[in-house]
């Protein structure tokens, strides 16, 4: 890759506009989406671009809050370059089926995509963080952003809102008072049963509010499907912008960067119909949580521990971290722990390891430590803790899970990648602290029950001090 900074004024390849015959026309709007990233545009963007249907099915999408991306993108026409990056070169792609693209502000627009007849599926990649729950899985209302939607939304069910749960109660609400039915739900972020996830916290929100129209437009007007996903999808740089514009003849201000790799499992219904992304990969089953669970625990989980452990050990990305014998060493016990209890076939779990090991080494794809290290809290309990309990409840010691809550603290006190966690920010002082009480107070943290475990207490103190003294 180029150290060029992109500067599209001195660049004589020419932009993306459907005007010009990229992508063709917009298809009508069938979809909407919340989180316009690039995971999405390399995910379900993608899959929706490959059905065979795709001309019947556009994307409306909006920003989290940034305007930067989605100007960029109403700039080109919704029009993006999709680089896949592998091992042994690029292939790139124009993808079309952003119909239109909105910043997270317009909440005008929001709701009256909402009320449209057309409207089938609404999808949403906002992040573990994104959910803004508690630690026991509800919707946090203590949280002064989550109150201020909920006190809007029970004064005036068009007001503007911010969070996640907020604007889509204020989307199922209006389309109710619109008296058009309902539609599918399909988060798209690593939480187990993201489906059943959502759906609690649209009933909580609902009756924070007040019940009533609000409580029927979530039980009648919401089918949430789960779903578990998964492409490698790093941040784009300038430096990627330049050397698209230099090698593929396009200026574009948004492209994406990809693995080859992609894998997308679904189950629940879709009352209003929905693309046919299984003639595009996907997969609809009747239960995602092997699936779910095997990418959690391997990829994520694993991507946890190179994220700490390996920016604590110096590296940037996570191919230069399993390139280090030690990174290396630690992954494959993490994944010998994670791996049987999984419920799936020995073989499959063999077979998904080796990809994962293939993918992360991947030096083309430049996915940053610093970026996959934000938001451990939220991270964390469902990338680590399922197997840390199973393993403490039959009376052993994971080394490799307590290895990553060592590392994590580590990044706690300081060291590696900054800190980018809002959920941890009241645990910062405790974890800064003399190291055997920040030991003790960040498991509580995690889980009251763990807090309470002198012998995994122990454990962790003795991993930060055996593989991370520096945090000592």
């Amino acid at each position: 890759m180029s150290d060029t900074p992109f500067d599209a004024a001195a660049v004589t390849p020419r932009g993306l506009s459907r005007a010009a015959g990229d992508g063709g026309p917009a298809a009508p709007v069938r979809i909407l989406h919340l989180g316009l990233g690039n995971f999405f545009r390399a995910h379900q963007a993608w899959y929706t671009a490959h059905a065979p249907d795709a001309a019947d099915w556009g994307i409306a999408a909006f920003s989290g809050s940034r305007p930067d991306l989605p100007e960029a993108l109403a700039a080109q026409d919704g029009l993006y370059t999709l680089v896949t990056r592998g091992a042994d070169g690029d292939r790139s792609e124009v993808l079309a089926g952003l119909s239109a693209v909105h910043p997270g502000g317009d909440h005008g627009a929001w709701l009256g995509y909402w009320r449209l007849p057309a409207l089938a599926v609404v999808t949403l990649t906002v992040t573990e963080a994104g959910y803004t729950r508690r630690a026991d899985g509800g919707l946090d209302t203590d949280r002064p952003e989550v109150a201020a939607d909920l006190a809007a939304l029970r004064a005036d069910p068009l007001a503007p809102v911010r969070t996640a749960v907020a604007r889509l109660l204020a989307g199922l609400a209006a389309r109710r008072a619109a008296g058009l039915g309902p539609v599918a739900l399909v988060p798209c972020d690593n939480l187990p049963a993201n489906g059943t996830v959502l759906a609690r916290l649209l009933r909580e929100a609902a009756a924070q509010v007040g019940g009533g129209p609000f409580a029927e437009a979530v039980e009648s007007g919401a089918a949430c499907a789960t779903t578990r996903v998964d492409r490698i999808t790093p941040a784009t740089t300038d430096a990627d912008r330049a050397d698209l514009a230099a090698a593929g003849g396009i200026a574009d201000a948004a492209p994406v960067l990809t693995e080859p790799f992609s894998e997308w499992v679904l189950s629940g219904g879709f009352p209003a119909g929905r693309p046919d992304w299984e003639r595009a990969g996907a997969r609809l089953v009747d239960d995602v949580t092997p699936y779910e669970e095997r990418k959690l625990w391997l990829l994520n989980g694993a991507h946890s521990l190179l994220a700490y452990a390996g920016g604590i050990r110096g590296h940037a990305t996570v191919a230069e971290a399993v390139a280090d014998p030690e990174c290396r060493r630690w992954t494959e016990q993490w994944w010998t722990e994670a791996a049987a209890r999984l419920r799936l076939p020995a073989e499959e779990s063999d077979a998904y390891r080796a990809a994962l090991l293939e993918r992360f080494g991947n030096p083309r794809i430049r996915h940053a430590l610093a970026q996959i290290a934000a938001d451990g809290s939220q991270k964390l309990p469902v990338r680590i803790l399922p197997v840390l309990r199973r393993e403490r409840a039959a009376g052993r010691m994971p080394a490799g899970a307590v290895r990553v809550l060592a590392a994590w603290l580590a990044h706690l006190r300081g060291f590696g990648a900054p800190v980018r966690d809002a959920g941890a920010e009241p645990l910062l002082p405790t974890a800064r602290g003399p190291l055997p009480d920040a030991v003790r107070g960040v498991l509580a943290a995690l889980d009251p029950a763990l807090g309470g475990d002198a012998a995994l207490a122990a454990a962790v103190l003795a991993a930060v001090r055996a593989d991370f003294p520096e945090a000592c």
